[in-house]
């Protein structure tokens, strides 16, 4: 089995073997000896050239996927933009006691174009001093002890309480 028997779409059929891809399988398939598919191999820089291609196909197909998300980001600001015009123009035409749905309408296009646009919705501003002091008093607050015995499991006295452990 020489590497004349090796037909020329070799690599081809290499890359078609797909996750199951090896030498010796190709090797099988073509009716070959591993040693002449190796030799090929190396003589060509499959691995190499297998690399480049892997490495652009993730290209591609990440070029494809940002296209995708883009094209999302397209529609759903075009139903926004149809959702805050259908409001505004229910706001002029109905008098504003009967045009409640509307007003909430608008309010859901200007908080959904905000969101798309990286803005959030609603701002909200954590004190971070005042939930601290919160979250002390709730973790420090003293529980009462119940009548018959100490504080602890099962009536046990507890440190502090006034009697001996």
């Amino acid at each position: 089995m020489s590497a004349r028997r090796l037909p020329e779409d070799s690599f081809e059929r290499y890359v078609a073997l797909g996750e199951e891809r090896s030498y010796a399988l190709l090797a099988e398939r073509l009716g070959v000896s591993k040693r002449a598919v190796t030799k090929r191999a190396s003589k060509e820089g499959w691995a190499e050239r297998l690399a480049r291609i892997e490495h652009a196909a993730r290209e591609r197909s990440d070029e494809r996927m940002v296209d995708a998300i883009s094209e999302m980001h397209e529609r759903h600001l075009a139903t926004i933009r149809a959702m805050n015009m259908r409001a505004l123009a229910a706001l002029k035409e109905y008098p504003l006691a009967s045009g409640m749905e509307a007003v909430k309408a608008a309010e859901i296009a200007i908080k959904l174009e905000r969101l798309v646009a990286g803005e959030a919705s609603e701002r909200a501003v954590i004190d971070v001093a005042a939930v601290t002091r919160e979250e002390m008093q709730r973790l420090l607050t003293v529980a009462p002890v119940q009548a018959g015995g100490g504080g602890g499991e099962n009536g046990e006295p507890m440190p502090g309480d006034g009697q001996d452990w």
